[in-house]
């Protein structure tokens, strides 16, 4: 694979981004997908900053390539998290779920490459001119927390590289070297990919969720959750109670009375398959197996350069 914008940018073998999940992405996990050529990423949302900084030592003791931090801006102690991403010499972060002019100029006067989450053409433009090193365009089909506009990941990324001009990611519904073809054929410089690595021997999710997701079919998911933060989820015990109170027409408190706390961590992290909120993709309907990161990354470079040798046979 030639080198390109996103692998210049992130001095990496492949242009692909092992997406930053919460109670998935540890060191274990970001170290692995870094030592395989990606860009690995810890998933900070679901670590408290002490937390993660035994990931950021961990993950630099188990491998010399790039990595970097995925910070939702959502949540709280975001000034100790940034703080101690500086600290420890971090030199990528995504941002997601917030503002990006809120802390990009900052991240950047410290020599830190930024790249930022988007939904929407829109934020998109607003992350460019904040100053970002690039976008990931994350489409309806992701799962974890998602956009409000239900773009598709296909109507989505044209979209986004016709109005920027930085690099652009694309996320959503890729777990194939197919989709991730596909995706650079539509505009994309690179890719981040999530659930199939929720699947995988590294990730830090409980062994049950991991089931669960390779057991998943077309249709098990759903994005609800849409008057607190939209959020792609499996149907579960606790999806269905949600879809019972949705229709008593509840206000935003009722719903968050219901969501509780902790809620993702009893199940992607402690197996909770009943009570838990269970976060994943669509795509997780095509995942089939539990597989070890390496040769997740090796299946997706093969089915990649095996896909642009068929599509070379067409010709109109």
């Amino acid at each position: 694979m030639t080198r390109n914008t996103i692998t210049t940018l992130f001095g990496i073998k492949y242009p692909i981004v092992q997406a930053g999940m919460v109670w998935n992405s540890g060191w274990k996990l970001a170290s692995t997908a870094s030592n395989s050529g990606i860009l690995g990423l810890l998933g900070a949302g679901s670590m408290y900053p002490d937390v993660l900084r035994t990931h950021i030592r961990k993950c630099k003791a188990a491998t010399t390539n790039p990595f970097g931090v995925n910070v939702p801006l959502l949540y709280p102690n975001i000034e100790e998290i940034m703080k101690i991403i500086v600290e420890e010499n971090v030199t990528i972060v995504f941002t997601s779920a917030g503002n990006p002019t809120t802390w990009t100029r900052r991240l950047k006067q410290s020599g830190i490459t930024v790249v930022h989450v988007v939904s929407s053409v829109k934020f998109a433009q607003k992350a460019e001119s904040a100053g970002v090193d690039a976008v990931v365009a994350e489409g309806f089909e992701a799962g974890g927390h998602n956009g409000r506009e239900e773009t598709t990941t296909m109507t989505l990324v044209p979209m986004v590289r016709k109005t920027v001009s930085i690099p652009v990611i694309a996320a959503g519904g890729i777990a194939t070297g197919k989709s991730m073809l596909a995706a650079m054929v539509l505009g994309a410089d690179g890719v981040q990919i999530g659930s199939r690595f929720v699947a995988s021997q590294e990730s830090s999710a409980h062994a049950h969720f991991k089931q669960a997701v390779v057991d998943a079919k077309e249709g098990d998911t759903q994005l609800t959750l849409k008057e607190l933060t939209p959020v792609r989820l499996l149907k579960n015990k606790f999806y269905e109670d949600l879809m019972a109170l949705y229709k008593t027409n509840p206000n935003a408190a009722q719903l968050q009375s219901l969501l509780g706390r902790a809620r993702a961590k009893r199940g992607m992290f402690e197996g909770d398959l009943e009570e838990g909120e269970l976060e994943i993709g669509q795509i997780s309907g095509l995942i089939d197996s539990v597989l070890p990161v390496s040769e997740i990354v090796a299946q997706l470079v093969s089915e990649f350069n095996t896909a642009i040798s068929n599509v070379n046979h067409f010709k109109l």
